[in-house]
């Protein structure tokens, strides 16, 4: 755990997706948000459950503690190609464990997302957003694309038809330099491409205000660019990051609250 936020109200950005209650968020990663991928894991204290789609394919990760940890737990493991296992999480996202030595930097190899038309996801990607593209197999239907050599990279697979984004609302952030946002934006308008939150400042209580903004790709996925300078102070490790979130786990009353209201949580 890297740090623990807690929200009275929804994001001016649908952080916490299209819903304006009380919400919380985690952020946890092999290091710090600097030169790591991290996940963001968002809870929305009156939200029961979420249908997923197939946008989100799942995290690959070099680990063979990840896979050695799964044995011990019980935890269900698949071999899906030889050393590579497939485990599922809690909600139902899949995660791909390599079975090798952990990376001395960042084990989070690649996220895969789905998408319709390989080809136009490509250049969205790589011509627009300036991505290199590290590999394509059309005969798989994949490319794997990026930002530098040393960092987490973005796999694009054919799903065989529409992207079904289902009601979890995820999206993929990167920092970059502030004044690089203004021109993103633009970029995006002289494309007639979506920008789903035009550039805005989004608060977080006691810490430093970003500015974002959050465009869409052919397939709707989400994407936010984000100031870099700002995000740095933001996302600084937090040692009290694991308190905090057991401290808010603990002081959850939401299922005792619904229940003795004779009510479910509302499914997404």
């Amino acid at each position: 755990v890297l740090r623990h936020e807690e929200f009275e109200e929804g994001c001016k950005a649908s952080c916490n997706g299209p819903y304006d209650g009380k919400w919380s968020k985690t952020m946890v990663g092999y290091g710090p948000e600097d030169n790591h991928f991290v996940a963001e894991l968002t809870y929305n204290y009156g939200i029961g459950e979420y249908r997923l789609g197939n946008d989100f394919l799942g995290i690959t990760l070099v680990s063979s503690q990840a896979v050695s940890n799964a044995k011990k737990m019980g935890w269900p493991l698949r071999e899906v190609t030889t050393g590579i296992f497939e485990a599922e999480a809690p909600g139902g996202y899949k995660f791909y464990l390599e079975d090798k030595e952990q990376l001395k930097q960042d084990p989070v190899l690649k996220v895969t997302l789905g998408v319709s038309d390989l080809q136009k996801s490509v250049d969205y990607w790589s011509d627009l957003l300036g991505m290199k593209i590290y590999e394509k197999d059309e005969e798989k239907q994949r490319a794997l694309l990026g930002y530098a050599d040393n960092q987490c990279k973005l796999e694009l697979k054919t799903v065989g038809g529409a992207v079904d984004h289902g009601t979890a609302f995820g999206r993929i952030a990167f920092s970059c330099a502030k004044e690089e946002l203004p021109n993103i934006e633009a970029l995006m308008k002289k494309e007639n491409q979506k920008i789903l939150t035009p550039l805005v400042s989004l608060d977080t209580p006691g810490k430093a205000t970003v500015q974002v903004i959050i465009l869409a790709d052919p397939d709707g996925h989400e994407i936010c660019f984000v100031g870099d300078e700002a995000f740095r102070d933001l996302s600084k490790v937090d040692p009290n990051g694991d308190k905090l979130l057991d401290d808010a786990m603990a002081a959850d009353n939401s299922d005792k609250w619904f229940a003795a209201q004779k009510m479910k949580k509302a499914s997404a």
